[in-house]
């Protein structure tokens, strides 16, 4: 069977908020969905207990022997963790299948993991210790959705969106926000700007450019379009890794269709957002060329 590479763009730190809040955006008021409602299978299958652990000795010695490079006794200890109600083994073992990380690559065991994740923890509080983790998994379980998994995961774009929007809205989480834009863009790009905005102040620099590519589109006005350039700018100031290529090729290719004075207010506003935004953008400009 073929797996499906569940890549989710990282950029910026999640916003974790105390409480359940509704998003309202343009009239559409976009409420947490109980983590019930995600429910998706049966749990993991059972690994055999390491001898006198508790679930969080166990996943301190997991962490330990994986960051050791013992990545066969970390799965027994994650393992056992992961049953007994931690959601960050849990979260490790979605990543490690996912990716093939020292065990062999299987896109049904971390959808399990992740799945295990949301029905246990999806309506633990945003300022939680592992509200990170269960948001992620959430972003995890909605890409899943969203590409499909063959002959066992059908490809579901409402229900993508549906678990999106519990992370974006819920845990604030700003790949949950950016997955939400794309899936907007194009047909309510006030909705897309919206959420790619969200994550795009929290520092997500995919978002970042997306969210300068929409309001170019949008853009009635020099000012407007020079607001879209200057997101796209931003963004490329900071591209880095698989995001270097498409996010250069995106404002290459909207700077060449901007005006002289679009781009120089864009490139103005751009420069004061890194000094602003990114100190160490700056100060690494100032270094001394040895």
């Amino acid at each position: 069977m073929p797996a499906v590479k569940r890549r989710t763009a990282r950029g910026g730190s999640l916003a974790l908020r105390a409480g359940v809040a509704a998003v309202c955006l343009s009239g559409w008021v976009l409420a947490p969905v109980p983590a019930a409602a995600f429910d998706t299978g049966s749990p993991a299958p059972q690994a055999i207990a390491p001898n006198a652990l508790s679930p969080t000795e166990a996943l301190r010695s997991g962490a330990r022997k994986y960051y050791a490079g013992d990545k066969e006794g970390a799965l027994m200890a994650l393992r056992y963790a992961a049953e007994n109600g931690q959601p960050m083994a849990a979260w490790k073992l979605g990543e490690m299948y996912a990716s093939g990380d020292g065990v062999q690559e299987d896109d049904v065991k971390a959808f399990e993991y992740y799945s295990q994740i949301v029905r246990e923890h999806g309506d633990d509080r945003p300022d939680d210790p592992d509200a990170p983790f269960v948001s992620s998994a959430f972003v995890a379980l909605g890409t899943y959705y969203m590409n499909g998994i063959n002959g066992v995961v059908p490809k579901n774009i409402s229900r993508a969106r549906q678990i999106f929007t519990h992370a974006a809205s819920y845990f604030g989480d700003a790949d949950a926000q950016y997955h939400l834009g794309r899936l907007y863009q194009g047909s309510s790009d006030r909705l897309a700007v919206r959420w790619y905005n969200l994550a795009a102040i929290k520092g997500h620099v995919p978002a970042q450019a997306r969210l300068g590519e929409t309001l170019y589109a949008m853009g009635s006005s020099e000012d407007r379009q020079a607001r879209g350039l200057m997101w796209m700018t931003v963004a490329r100031k900071q591209a880095f890794g698989a995001d270097t290529d498409w996010i250069n090729a995106l404002h290459e290719q909207y700077f060449a269709l901007a005006s002289e004075p679009v781009r120089t207010l864009a490139r103005g506003m751009a420069e004061n957002w890194i000094e602003n935004n990114r100190p160490d953008i700056v100060a690494a400009r100032q270094q001394p060329v040895q």
